[in-house]
């Protein structure tokens, strides 16, 4: 116990302690060097005190000039022993002056040798002894996780700090990085092994127990190789938090967490222009329907930290409005919060609320979503999806709203499905339907990582239950996003959006789904050889892939470089409300399939086929010809 309070004392920040051990250090070698130039005796003791004086001034000034007075030692590294080296150098220059000065002929010539030399001994001395008793005690705890860095910068050094702390569970060893430039260095006074390759070969030459993958700013691309190596290493690994994420202190660079599909298959952080968001968002009343749900959720929690005057969430769900109401008013400001279970078609209930808080600006993510079950529940979601949508917009409209915005999807283009179909009339609602001054937009993109419903969770719910992993085909692929960053590019797109503008997300590259599956696999610890995957055939209203964009759609660029305008061909509002009166006669008459007749009217581009039990059947893959055709 008094080794570890010395250490403290030792490595306190208090310059003034510091300050007074390094003068008293200071005066220890000056006597020393008077008793080695006098044979171990003191004369001239009134010389010695008043050299030691002057001694002291010049030398403890000249180690505030070098930021030294710092109690950080046991971070010494040679830097440190160089500038101790400098400020000695620099120290005795100005002490010989003023003491050949003040003492002409009569002081010692042999102390100006002797002295700089203990000092530096003692002044480095004292730091690589504090340094290695921290290091004692830290690392004689025997719970203590001994781990390796992936990359040695900024964000790496940041969290060797904070794991060498005393008390820590944690002992570094040292670091791999990519940069040549800093092989062979010690940063921290940690070694750097070398090139993140040589991971395997450093786990089996040192007692490695995890691996902290320490690159904040690292894109999906070095997280996926990442991960592989450590794989190879067989050393569980994790990383710490994404750089926007700590910035916004919304977490600590200490708050390990395992690696997740989204920082593989997730796109590298989209900059936006936080400023012309805010001063469309602060201080005035917004509306999120579907707040309970992924996409929803999302939008309240990035609209609060533009501090809206109001923040008003609707939806269906009751447990989900009860959690959700319960984590925003835990993270809210000043923001006035309300929670209404409320379905956004019914019209007055809607009137009603918007009266109340007078919205200027709505987030419309409610709607139906999963594609098979609104195969079989067709009348549903046309009447929530696109009636729903008219009614919401007649409320605004006549409640003031300036801004409204419909989040679409990429099944919109080229409809294959009767919620693509739905997503495809709100998007023509939005583009065509007059308003009494609102500005509307439509934004479209795909699907989001980790959303309720994701193929993901299904996945992983699989992975747990060591069940098969289902995959609809060989050759699917989908467009993929964070839902953070989806969120992200949504609030800018309802600031630079114009009236009647479809906006659509970058989403890069699509992703083949038998890739996330083996991600998935990877992620798990497991080897793709324990896992079986079964491809069970489309499912009725889905494609192998999605499209972002219409042929005959006029694609150009807005000012934001991730989102782009897409404008197809005008339509005569009064026809399309006729049309779309016609469809909702046929909602409860006729059964599903004149719903998609009319559907089919409105939309020529809307196709459907429902898929034959036969297909299915010659899809159904035992697992070692799947393993064969991933390999």
């Amino acid at each position: 116990m008094k080794i570890i309070n010395l250490a403290r004392a030792l490595l306190s920040r208090n310059s003034w302690f510091v300050g007074a051990f390094q003068a008293l250090l200071i005066f220890v070698s000056l006597i020393l060097a008077w008793f080695l130039r006098f044979d171990f005796t003191l004369p001239d003791r009134r010389m010695l005190v008043g050299a030691a004086c002057l001694l002291i001034f010049v030398r403890i000034s000249m180690i505030g000039a070098f930021g030294l007075l710092h109690g950080w030692w046991r971070y010494t590294g040679l830097s440190d022993a160089f500038d101790v080296t400098k400020c000695v150098f620099s120290g005795s220059v100005i002490f010989i002056i003023l003491s050949r000065a003040i003492y002409k002929q009569a002081f010692p010539r042999a102390i100006y040798l002797l002295e700089p030399l203990l000092t530096a001994g003692m002044l480095i001395g004292v730091r690589i002894f504090s340094r290695v008793l921290a290091e004692s005690v830290r690392q004689d705890l025997a719970a203590a996780t001994k781990v390796l860095l992936i990359g040695a910068g900024v964000g790496a050094q940041m969290v060797v700090r904070e794991i060498s702390r005393p008390g820590s569970e944690y002992a570094p060893l040292g670091f791999v990085d990519d940069d040549q430039s800093k092989h062979g260095l010690k940063i921290e006074g940690l070694p750097v092994f070398g090139a993140v390759d040589r991971l395997p070969g450093l786990v089996a030459h040192y007692p490695v127990d995890e691996i902290l993958i320490a690159v904040p700013s690292a894109s999906s691309q070095q997280m996926q190789r990442f991960v592989e190596i450590c794989e190879r290493a067989r050393v569980k690994f994790r990383t710490v938090p994404a750089l926007r994420d700590v910035i916004a202190q919304r977490v600590s660079i200490s708050d390990f967490r395992d690696v997740n599909v989204e920082d593989l298959l997730g796109r590298n952080p989209v900059e936006i222009d936080l400023h012309s968001v805010r001063s469309e968002i602060c201080g005035r009343s917004v509306v999120v329907t579907g707040a309970a749900g992924s996409i929803g959720s999302e939008i309240c929690r990035q609209l609060l930290d533009h501090e809206p005057a109001t923040l008003v969430c609707v939806d269906q769900s009751e447990t989900g409005m009860f959690y959700l109401e319960r984590e925003l008013l835990s993270r809210n400001g000043h923001t006035s919060l309300r929670c209404h279970v409320a379905d956004v078609g019914n019209r007055k209930r809607m009137d009603k609320i918007f009266r109340e808080v007078r919205p200027e600006a709505i987030f419309h993510a409610a709607a139906y979503k999963h594609v098979p079950l609104m195969e079989e529940n067709v009348s549903a979601a046309v009447q929530n999806n696109v009636f729903g949508l008219m009614n919401l917009l007649e409320a605004a409209s006549e409640n003031d709203c300036r801004r409204f915005v419909l989040i679409s999807s990429d099944k919109a283009v080229n409809p294959s499905s009767v919620m693509g179909a739905t997503k495809r009339i709100g998007e023509l609602i939005i583009a065509h339907q007059p308003t009494n001054g609102m500005r509307c937009l439509s934004v479209r993109f795909g699907n989001v990582l980790g959303s309720s419903g994701s193929v993901i969770r299904t996945l992983q719910e699989q992975l747990r239950n060591r069940e098969p992993l289902t995959v609809t085909h060989p050759e699917v692929n989908r467009f993929f996003m964070t839902i953070r960053e989806a969120v992200s590019l949504v609030l800018q797109a309802s600031v630079i959006g114009e009236k009647g503008d479809t906006l659509v997300l970058d989403m890069g590259q699509p992703i083949l789904i038998l890739d996330l599956v083996r991600t998935l696999i990877q992620l798990s610890g497991k080897n793709e050889n324990d896992v079986a995957i079964r491809f069970t055939g489309l499912r009725d209203g889905e494609k192998l892939s999605e499209e972002l964009f219409y042929e005959n759609e006029d694609v150009g660029l807005t000012s934001f470089p991730k989102i782009k305008r897409a404008r197809g061909h005008a339509r005569e509002w009064h026809a399309l409300r006729s049309q779309l009166e016609e469809l909702e006669e046929t909602l409860f008459l006729n059964g599903a399939e004149s719903i998609r007749a009319k559907i089919k009217e409105i939309l020529p581009e809307y196709s459907y086929q429902a898929i034959m039990p036969k297909e299915h059947d010659e899809l159904e893959m035992s697992s070692v010809t799947v393993r064969r055709n991933i390999a």
